[in-house]
């Protein structure tokens, strides 16, 4: 055997694939829609309906329009006829009168028209904005652990292009069906009235187009399921790509990124297509049917074989209401398709919001809990007994923690990286759900704290301070509506940090764009301190507040988080150890579990794994000052 073939056999691991293929692999499986389940439009249009109903009057006063222009709609071929019928006897005379009155037919039958598609409009655009707010709604109920696992850009999706695409159904005027089915059972009765015979003969028709629409539906469903996936992805892809866009230049990647949206958007393109040709041969079809209906109608009342008692004008009117026979099915035809993207859009939509993430009796515990305030005294501010968590069921993150907080104290969490520091914190503000043991909160097991309640109680500085666009006042007070510039000022005095931000063009007013990007790294963590001190919650959580900024910085936000914490009970969690210092406790955790806990000058006596960290961490910095020092 060469070495080549041995050097591949070695790279291709068990089941024939490649590494790189495995992870294409999994790549996919992040990426695409879960399967669902058979569905049934009857089921998607009830669960439609509780977002329609507050909007029936709307819905109602289009039908009546819809109805009414059915109505003058059919009247037209009987007007045509009337006129050749009376032409044939009295000749032209009396031509202008049939012209005017069908001139009026159609007019109102148009001015009917606006009323009747503004409605159905108004209430699908409304109907679907509720829709909206309510899938928004329940994306913030969601745990993160629900996000860990779904591409950002499919549940943007979610709440635009699905969503749209249901509104797209009222838009278009795919309700008007119900007016169709209307005009075609009117249309039978009144081609019966005119001539039997060759209302069956037209009718011989019906069936093969039946089949036709039976055959396509559960084909466009599927290929409107596809071009839904298909969006989802492409939008979760681009979301990625450009949040991500500095490590793809930095590591030279456009060029596999450009190849891999090519191959997304190919698909994306195939999936369109497939739904395209599918609508272009229903159409197509139920046209040439139409046509060869007319021209068998036409060839069986020619010469002898004209069907006695039925004249020209009957005859005229027999095709007229022909055409107009087959309008609705052609009308019906178009609809339906958009029908069908409506509620391929509709079953995403439904199966997010089925999806599920917290545990139900624990919501509900939640949904009957809020009663009550913070006890004042005698309660310790939180205390994990006995807590174990897993992020992913059989491999816990944290073991058997138990740590105690009391009122006013300050604890510092360390640990290597991965060790479940942040996770401690994640718990605490319940963005996760403990799976062993108790969490209790200001004496308060939090299971039965109501989740916005219980972060009422919390103030967040992280690590990677997120800015909202809008102005530094605007982001100080962010959650608690139009910021108060009094309030705003003192926060920043209090932390040192008012002359910075005055010092910035309109001050405190100062535009932030996306993300704060042109804030520092510093001015960010200022401001999210100022936020905390501004909501002035009892509990303060800092989150490596100092891990990615410089030394000369850290001394100002050192500065500026002793004033976050006075008078409340803060949890820091330290990257760097000469921060954390002064703190009431330090505690250590190393693989999920507690292995040390004390303050500053015990945990050096002890010279265990902090004393360890601490020391080189030292040593560290006096390398980094030598070299400071030699380069100026």
């Amino acid at each position: 055997m060469s070495e080549a073939a041995v050097d591949s056999n070695r790279k291709r691991p068990q089941g024939g694939r490649t590494t790189r293929e495995r992870a294409e692999r999994a790549l996919r499986r992040f990426h695409d829609e879960e399967d669902l389940e058979r569905v049934y439009d009857l089921r998607m249009i009830l669960r439609l309906w509780p977002y329609v109903r507050p909007h029936r009057r709307h819905l109602a006063g289009s039908l009546v329009m819809l109805l009414l222009m059915a109505v003058f709609g059919l009247t037209r071929p009987l007007v045509m006829r009337a006129a050749l019928q009376d032409f044939e006897v009295q000749g032209a005379d009396r031509l202008p009168l049939y012209g005017g009155l069908l001139a009026f037919v159609i007019a109102f039958e148009q001015i009917l028209a606006f009323p009747q598609l503004y409605w159905v409009q108004v209430a699908g655009a409304r109907a679907m904005a509720g829709l909206r707010r309510e899938v928004f709604s329940f994306l913030h109920t969601r745990s993160l652990g629900f996000f860990d696992t779904r591409p950002i850009g499919r549940l943007v999706t979610r709440v635009t292009n699905d969503v749209d695409a249901m509104n797209e159904m009222f838009a278009s005027g795919a309700l008007n069906a119900v007016g169709d089915l209307v005009r075609l059972v009117a249309i039978v009765a009144i081609m019966l009235s005119l001539n039997w015979r060759m209302s069956l003969f037209a009718f011989a028709v019906v069936p093969p187009i039946a089949l036709l629409v039976n055959w396509t539906r559960t084909r466009m469903r599927r290929a409107y399921r596809d071009v839904r996936s298909r969006t989802a992805r492409m939008n979760a892809y681009i979301n990625e790509q450009v949040s991500g866009i500095g490590v793809v230049q930095a590591y030279a990647r456009e060029r596999r990124s450009q190849e891999r949206f090519d191959e997304i958007n190919y698909a994306y393109r195939a999936a369109n297509t497939r739904a395209i040709v599918l609508d272009a041969t229903l159409d197509a079809s139920i046209e040439m049917v139409s046509s060869i209906c007319i021209a068998s109608i036409l060839w069986y009342a020619s010469g002898d074989a004209m069907p006695s008692g039925v004249d020209f004008a009957t005859l005229f009117a027999f095709v007229a209401y022909i055409d107009q026979f087959f309008m609705p099915i052609r009308n019906l035809s178009a609809r339906y398709t958009q029908i069908q993207s409506a509620l391929a859009g509709a079953e995403r939509v439904f199966q997010l919001m089925g999806s599920e993430d917290e545990d139900a009796a624990v919501e509900l515990r939640s949904s009957l809990s809020g009663r009550g305030s913070w006890p004042e005294e005698g309660t310790d501010a939180f205390h994990f007994k006995d807590v174990t968590f897993a992020y992913k069921e059989g491999n816990p993150v944290l073991y058997d923690i138990d740590l105690r907080a009391k009122r006013g104290e300050t604890i510092a969490i360390v640990g290597p990286t991965g060790s479940g520091k942040s996770t401690i914190a994640s718990l605490l503000l319940r963005l996760y759900e403990i799976d062993e043991g108790v969490l209790e909160v200001f004496g308060r097991d939090i299971t039965q704290i109501e989740r916005t309640e219980l972060r009422r109680a919390f103030a967040v500085v992280p690590q990677d301070v997120f800015l909202f666009p809008g102005t530094v006042a605007s982001n100080i007070a962010a959650g608690t509506g139009d910021p108060d510039e009094t309030k705003v000022r003192e926060v920043l005095e209090r932390i040192g940090a008012l002359d910075l931000m005055e010092r910035r063009e309109d001050g405190i007013h100062a535009p932030v764009r996306e993300r704060g990007q042109n804030f520092s790294a510093g001015e960010r963590q200022l401001i999210a301190l100022a936020r905390a001190l501004y909501r002035d919650p009892p509990l303060l959580i800092l989150d490596e507040p100092t891990a990615s900024i410089d030394s000369d910085t850290e001394a100002e936000i050192q500065r500026a988080m002793d004033a976050a914490m006075s008078d409340r009970t803060a949890i820091i969690i330290a990257h760097r150890l000469s921060t954390i210092r002064n703190a009431d406790r330090i505690v250590c955790i190393h693989q999920g579990r507690i292995i040390e806990q004390g303050d500053h000058d015990h945990l050096m006596e002890l010279d265990g794994i902090y004393a360890r960290m601490y020391k080189l961490q030292v040593a560290r910095r006096a390398i980094e000052e030598k070299v400071d020092a030699l380069v100026r």
